[in-house]
């Protein structure tokens, strides 16, 4: 690791004056989905998710597909490599309704063969019909919300779930053929003692997941834990414990690739690497978010906001907005999701994907190499162990 004080970074590639141009063909896409509708909103939720009784999926899933005709040039001659369908609770779809939409999906634009679909479901709003339902549509990867090993915890944290909803739900994931499951837990909850949360992780480990997103709790502002803030442990136990944590991920043979995400070998979650990585994603439904390339430069695009205004306008382009991102922007953009990565990244990836070139950014990457804070290894640029400590601020030095 780079130590304060050692050479700074020399990048290979010669400074520009502005960006180059993008061949989108040559940048991974992938497919983001928001199913907005939950059984209970979480006191510490910042998400788009809305509490319902019933749920118009047949309606909802229309939608979506009528809007996917908005972007479907941004998608040319671009397989997608992987699809996520997050919340709210999509778990509270039926297998029919995911079945119609994979199908719509995969009618306007191809897949890779061996593409990654996770859904995410909550313990709380599991069914054996719906679980089978899903596998038989394609979806193959669960993304279980488990949150908490301890019934008093999961009170606290506003979920509908039970511990023994959590055990259930992988055993009807399991039950269903689902091999590669991820399971959330969150750690620095209120009134925690010392080594609870280690406590906690150690009975997740016994389900046996695939992949563990193991991230601490914060206080969103606009969540009612925000408004009314619970009493956390104090900073210095939880970071503490959330290095304990990390060495028993480890020891349990689960490695660390990005801030709050350890898997098993060949397990890491291929949708989210695509975000690390500064690659592209289609966003859909209520509130979804996009990033897109085009040979001008990159996009953003936002959806409507509440599910109703959204199936509403979804026929027309007027349910998104798109923003191009200034190329000022560029860096700042790349490197909030790039050095998240444990393993950095190949330099060459900062110019592929920005059409920029890392000889720009010479001061930051002096300052961050000075301060110890980023290494260069192999043609690779990564944060430090310090510099994972001090990730926000690392992040930072490339704002424009």
């Amino acid at each position: 690791m780079t130590e304060r004080g050692k050479a700074p970074i020399r990048p290979a590639a010669k400074p520009t004056s502005k960006a180059l141009a993008l061949d989108p063909r040559e940048i991974p896409l992938a497919l983001y989905l928001h199913l907005p509708w939950c059984i209970r909103k979480c006191p510490y939720c910042d998400f788009n998710s809305h509490a319902a009784d019933t749920i118009p999926e047949t309606q909802y899933v229309a939608a979506l597909l009528a809007d996917l005709e908005h972007d479907l040039p941004f998608a040319a001659g671009r397989p997608l490599r992987s699809i996520f369908m997050g919340g709210g609770t999509p778990s509270l779809f039926s297998g029919t309704a995911i079945d119609a939409l994979l199908r719509g999906i995969a009618h306007r634009i191809p897949f890779v063969p061996d593409i990654e679909i996770t859904l995410e479901a909550n313990p709380g709003a599991v069914d054996e019909a719906h679980f089978a339902g899903y596998r038989e549509a394609g979806v193959n990867r669960l993304s279980i919300g488990v949150q908490s090993m301890r019934q008093a915890q999961l009170t606290k944290l506003g979920r509908v779930h039970s511990t023994n909803d959590a055990a259930r739900a992988v055993a009807i994931a399991r039950a269903a053929g689902f091999e590669n499951l991820n399971l959330d837990l969150m750690y620095g909850l209120p009134g925690d003692r010392q080594g609870d949360s280690l406590r906690d992780l150690e009975a997740l480990l016994e389900f046996a997941p695939a992949h563990v997103s193991w991230y601490q709790l914060t206080l969103e502002p606009g969540t009612a834990f925000a408004h009314r803030p619970p009493r956390l442990p104090p900073e210095a136990r939880i970071v503490e414990e959330a290095e304990q944590g990390v060495a028993l991920l480890a020891a349990r043979g689960f490695g660390r690739y990005e801030v709050s995400a350890y898997a098993k070998p060949g397990r890491e979650s291929r949708h989210n690497l695509n975000y690390w990585q500064f690659g592209d994603y289609l966003g859909l439904g209520a509130g979804a978010h996009g990033k897109l390339s085009t040979t001008q430069g990159v996009l953003r695009t936002t959806r409507r906001r509440h599910p109703q205004a959204y199936m509403k306008e979804a026929p027309r382009e007027s349910v998104r907005t798109l923003e191009e991102v200034p190329v000022a922007r560029l860096p700042i953009e790349f490197m909030l999701n790039a050095l998240r990565l444990a393993q950095g990244f190949p330099q060459e990836l900062f110019q592929a994907r920005t059409g920029l070139s890392l000889a720009d950014l010479k001061p930051a990457l002096d300052e961050a190499s000075e301060r110890g804070w980023l290494s260069y290894r192999d043609g690779r640029l990564a944060a430090t162990s310090l510099g994972y400590r001090f990730l926000d601020d690392l992040q930072l030095l490339f704002l424009p």
